[in-house]
C-alpha cells in the first residue's frame, strides 16, 4: 500500500526554519512566513536566524540557486540572550506579552526574569521595555546561524509557540465570552430598571438581583484590593519588593497603565479593579 505524504509545501519550508518567532523576516512569526514562501510572496532569504545554512535549505527544498541573505531583514550573528536587569525592572509584563515562546516569567508589579534555555534571542522584548532594562548579549561565541541554534532546539522553540497562540485564543473567546455576558447583563438591568419605574413601591422593598450582583462583585474586589496591598506591605518589609516602581515619569506610567487596561480588556490580567475604572495618575498605581 502507497502511503501519501499529505504536507503542504508550507509544511516543508516551516520545518527547516528555526522557529525563533523574531519576526525579521517580515511576518509575524515562522508559519506565516513558510506560506508566503510557498505562495511565492516572500524570498527565500528572509530570515537572519537562519543565515547562509538556512537560506542554502530552503533553495535546496525550492530547487533554487543559493543566494545571499537579504540584508534588509538584517544579518546572521551569533544569538544573544535576553537579560533582565532586576535593578531597574519595574513589573510593567510588557516584555512578558511581547514574548512569543513565554520564556519570560514574572508578575505585575514584581521582577521578571528570563528562562535562559527557553530564549530564542528573537528581541521583541527590548522595544516595549519603557525602562530599557533588557540587554541581548551574544551567547555563542563566533557560532552564528544554524551553528548557534539546533534542530531540537526549534522544534521546542515551535511548540511553545503553538502552545502560547493557542492559549491566547482561549483567552480572547473567554474575554469575548466575558464582554457578552456584561451586555446581556446590563441590557437586562436596563430593562428591569425601565420596568420598576412604573412600580417605584415594589422596587423599593428589595433590592434587584443586579444591585445584588453588583454589590457582591464590589466586596470581591475591596478584599482582593486589600490582599494585594497586604501582600506588597509584607515584601516591601522584606526587602522583596520591586524597585523604581514609585515616582515614575508621566510618560513610563501612561504606558504602563495603558498596557494593564489591554490586559483587562482581552482578559489576559487578573480582574482586580473594575474594567472600566480609569488608570490612576503617574506614581500611585494602585495594587493589583
Amino acid at each position: 500500500m502507497t502511503v501519501t505524504d499529505i504536507r503542504t509545501l508550507a509544511d516543508r519550508i516551516e520545518d527547516l526554519l528555526p522557529q525563533t518567532q523574531c519576526t525579521k523576516c517580515g511576518y509575524p512569526a515562522c508559519r506565516p512566513y513558510a506560506e508566503a514562501v510557498a505562495r511565492g510572496e516572500a524570498g527565500y532569504n528572509q530570515c537572519p536566524p537562519g543565515g547562509a545554512e538556512g537560506v542554502a535549505r530552503l533553495a535546496a527544498l525550492l530547487g533554487q540557486p543559493v543566494i545571499p541573505l537579504n540584508s534588509a531583514n538584517g544579518v546572521e550573528r551569533p544569538r544573544p540572550l535576553a537579560v533582565i536587569d532586576e535593578n531597574i525592572c519595574i513589573g510593567c509584563t510588557l516584555c512578558m506579552q511581547a514574548c512569543p515562546v513565554d520564556a519570560i516569567v514574572g508578575a505585575p508589579k514584581h521582577m521578571h526574569t528570563v528562562i535562559a534555555e527557553l530564549c530564542t534571542g528573537c528581541d521583541l522584548c527590548v522595544p516595549p521595555c519603557p525602562v530599557d532594562c533588557i540587554s541581548m548579549p551574544p551567547v555563542t561565541g563566533e557560532s552564528t546561524g544554524w551553528d548557534a541554534w539546533s534542530q531540537r532546539q526549534a522544534d521546542a522553540a515551535r511548540e511553545r509557540h503553538e502552545r502560547r497562540e493557542a492559549r491566547l485564543a482561549r483567552e480572547r473567546e473567554a474575554a469575548e465570552a466575558r464582554a457578552a455576558a456584561r451586555r446581556t447583563s446590563s441590557a437586562a438591568a436596563a430593562a428591569e430598571a425601565e420596568t420598576s419605574t412604573a412600580a417605584p413601591v415594589s422596587a423599593s422593598v428589595a433590592p434587584t438581583e443586579a444591585s445584588e450582583a453588583a454589590s457582591k462583585k464590589r466586596a470581591i474586589i475591596q478584599a482582593a484590593l486589600e490582599r494585594a496591598r497586604k501582600k506588597k506591605e509584607e515584601l516591601a518589609a522584606k526587602g522583596q519588593g520591586p524597585l523604581n516602581t514609585e515616582h515614575v515619569s508621566a510618560d513610563v506610567q501612561a504606558q504602563i497603565d495603558a498596557a494593564e487596561s489591554r490586559r483587562r480588556r482581552l482578559g489576559l490580567a487578573e480582574d482586580s479593579a473594575d474594567p472600566d475604572t480609569p488608570p490612576s495618575p503617574a506614581g500611585t498605581r494602585n495594587p493589583r
